[in-house]
């Protein structure tokens, strides 16, 4: 994961998944909306999960 992204995902964390799929989109929405913090972890962790597993054969 790249510092702009980690930043998205700091920012605005549904931009930063919008490439991970509806689901994940709508929950990561949920969780910024129920409060910003939830979001914005949920968001690094999935991001973070994907670059492991682009890594990682």
């Amino acid at each position: 994961m790249g510092c702009g992204r980690a930043v998205l995902c700091i920012v605005f964390p549904p931009l930063a998944v919008i490439d991970r799929g509806c689901g994940t989109v709508i929950i990561v929405a949920a969780l910024t909306l129920a409060g910003w913090v939830p979001g914005a972890i949920a968001a690094l962790f999935l991001n973070y999960a994907a670059a492991e597993s682009r890594r990682r054969p």
